[in-house]
């Protein structure tokens, strides 16, 4: 009865998403406030609605409901009560009715807290919105319906896949889709702001926070499953270029860039078409990202469908979206007229040059993520594009970034003096240096990686450290006057030298990562560097849903014992698949990883051994810049500038 409400549900938040796209627009155009009005109200209810659907959906995982195909299809009595919940989401169906469920939240969201927004552009705004959602709404009824029943339910499920069936993961998904999802509610502000044919200051405050929260989530997201992919996948990688890591990606770069961009059109109200064509480019990109997961075309670990009529229709409503709001956007273009006026050297140029890096590096990665699949269609070939070509072609324009991201800080707005600007941070240059070259000097091989990689992240720290400070002004009680900064101030320094900690730590891992395999039988002990692994004992277990190989492996350092590891090889019989649950000693400066492997036929088990400096770091940055993100969320100007702006009357749509 409750998956039928569940479905019922859905079917009525589609009806009224469709209210919301029709009936709102009209009475913008019209000037009809009674119209227009029709927007809040819908918005507000199409979460409901859709939110008691996935609550359906998710009682059914949680009471293990084998009548509905997706459950039996992703779920088993067995398992853990966390993976019968992430379950909700783990398979191709519930991750699309958790994606329309983000779609009407921020819609929602929008309604309930965008009473400073013009009336016309409220009702354009959550009338896009509402037609993003009737695009999925159609897209999960008419092709991915959660809750399809089975004539004769199976006594019990076939598991949800066993790689999905831990914490990182469990959390992952939810968080990149708020990221993924998010943007579409910049794409509608722009789209709405082309229709309403004003984009300005008050505009570029409006939006900023939207694409600041999207870019929160999808760094939140992309970290959980760098850190998921380095412990769990037990080749002790944080990041493979991997068709699916590079969706997440592409939008990311592109919402940077975005955040960048709209501080322009808020301050000095220039770069407007740029604003707007990275707010549609990001949300295409989402798109694109959606397509690539589930359209089977490109394979993934990470993929949820390999179902190509579906792909189909996710390419239509990419095309829909992206290219009718590029030909919106060709026509609209008058209306973007630049008024601030900045010299070559100047904030504002630094942030375009900031924003062309960012947008380039993104399409660099989608030029390596497609073109195996390009190169197939028209030139009959089969191409693997790996991590040489992206390392290769990637990381020049984020040492550019890096280089460039302390002094464009330090430039004040509209006209600047190079020389002025570096000279608060001749210092901190130095300093860096000699991080670099100390690292130079004291690594065994000779390789640049990294050495610069240290240089590059002290650098961006280090200039984001001495930018805060700057802005203290000069004389006594700085430390107070620091004290009292915006929080948005602290947010921009946390993020940048988050940013910079991350280097530090790819770097790290990069250069100086030690590897050994070998087979090693119970009792026998070996060195990797300074550091001597002994194998005790290797013990089968069974676990909930799984058996389990465990290894108890003591660590030794300069011959004192520091830790117990227990890595573990799992099976799972339902699934008829193995997993790797490497055991990793955590360190600021380093990580010991090891991972147990295949019994020898003649004695003995392979273990793999990595020692990985810095690694620990990546994530830190990553949860630095999340923090520095949020802290600039909360700072009182995003909530009251935009209200405090009086708003001028628009000019309708022809």
């Amino acid at each position: 009865m409750i998956t039928e409400l569940g479905h019922f549900a859905l079917i009525l938040a589609f009806g009224v998403a469709i209210i919301q796209m029709v009936v709102p627009m009209i009475g913008a155009y019209k000037r009809w406030p009674g119209w227009m009005a029709v927007a809040e109200p819908a918005a507000g209810a199409q979460f409901v609605l859709t939110a008691l659907a996935f609550g359906a959906l998710m009682w059914a995982f949680v009471t293990s409901d084998f009548s509905l195909r997706v459950v039996v299809l992703n779920s088993h009595s067995l398992k853990p009560m966390l993976y019968k919940i992430s379950g909700t989401w783990g398979n191709h169906e519930g991750s699309m009715l958790l994606w329309v469920l983000i779609v009407s939240l921020f819609g929602a969201m929008a309604a309930w807290f965008g009473g400073n927004l013009p009336e016309t552009l409220r009702a354009r705004v959550l009338a896009v919105q509402a037609t993003i959602g009737v695009a999925f709404y159609a897209f999960i009824l008419f092709t991915s319906n959660p809750f399809l029943r089975l004539a004769t339910p199976p006594f019990d499920g076939q598991d949800l896949n066993p790689l999905l069936q831990d914490p990182g993961l469990a959390f992952h998904p939810p968080f990149l889709y708020l990221g993924y999802v998010g943007l579409s509610m910049t794409f509608s502000f722009a789209v709405a702001a082309l229709i309403e044919g004003r984009v300005d200051a008050a505009w570029g405050r409006w939006v900023r926070p939207w694409t600041l929260a999207a870019w929160i989530f999808l760094t939140i997201g992309i970290s959980l499953g760098s850190w998921w992919a380095y412990y769990e996948l037990g080749w002790g990688g944080f990041w493979f270029w991997d068709p699916v890591e590079n969706a997440s990606f592409m939008p990311w770069l592109l919402a940077a860039a975005l955040l960048h961009s709209a501080i322009v059109v808020e301050k000095r109200e220039s770069l407007k078409s740029w604003t707007i064509l990275l707010a549609i480019l990001a949300f295409g990109f989402s798109l694109i990202g959606t397509f690539i997961v589930r359209s089977g075309l490109l394979t993934s670990v990470h993929a949820f469908a390999n179902d190509p009529e579906r792909g189909v229709f996710i390419l239509m409503i990419l095309t829909f979206f992206t290219g009718g709001a590029l030909v919106l956007f060709a026509f609209r273009a008058s209306v973007l007229e630049a008024k601030g006026v900045f010299s070559m050297v100047s904030r504002e140029s630094a942030l375009l040059v900031n924003n062309v890096l960012l947008a380039v590096a993104c399409f660099v990665v989608f030029t390596g993520t497609m073109w195996p699949l390009l190169a197939e269609m028209f030139f009959e070939r089969k191409l693997s594009v790996g991590p040489p070509f992206f390392n290769a072609a990637f990381t020049p324009f984020m040492v550019l970034l890096g280089l460039l991201l302390p002094v464009g800080s330090a430039m004040p707005w509209k006209r600047a003096s190079i020389a002025r600007s570096l000279k608060p941070l001749r210092y901190v240059f130095v300093l860096a240096i000699a991080l670099g070259g100390l690292a130079y000097a004291v690594q065994s091989g000779r390789s640049l990686l990294g050495p610069m990689g240290l240089f590059l992240g002290s650098w961006v720290v280090m200039g984001a450290v001495m930018d805060l400070w700057g802005r203290t002004g000069r004389g006594k009680d700085r430390l107070g006057r620091l004290t009292r900064l915006p929080r948005a101030d602290w947010g921009k320094m946390l993020a940048h030298a988050g940013l910079g900690i991350t280097m530090v730590g790819v770097a790290g891992i990069t250069a100086w990562n030690t590897d050994d395999i070998r087979a090693v039988k119970l009792g026998e002990s070996y060195d990797v560097g300074r550091y001597t692994i002994q194998l005790d004992d290797v013990t089968r277990q069974q676990g909930p849903n799984y058996m389990t190989t465990i290894g108890s492996v003591t660590l030794f350092e300069d011959g004192k014992e520091i830790s117990q590891l227990r890595p573990e090889k799992r099976f799972y019989p339902v699934a008829q698949m193995p997993t790797t649950e490497a055991a990793i000693d955590y360190n600021l400066a380093r990580d010991v990883y090891v991972v147990i492997g295949d019994e020898q036929d003649a004695g003995g088990w392979v273990v793999r051994t990595y020692i990985k400096p810095l690694t620990n770091w990546i994530w830190i940055g990553c949860a630095l810049m999340a923090l520095g993100g949020l802290m600039s969320l909360t700072d009182r100007r995003y909530r009251v500038a935009a209200g405090a702006a009086k708003p001028s009357r628009a000019v309708p749509a022809e």
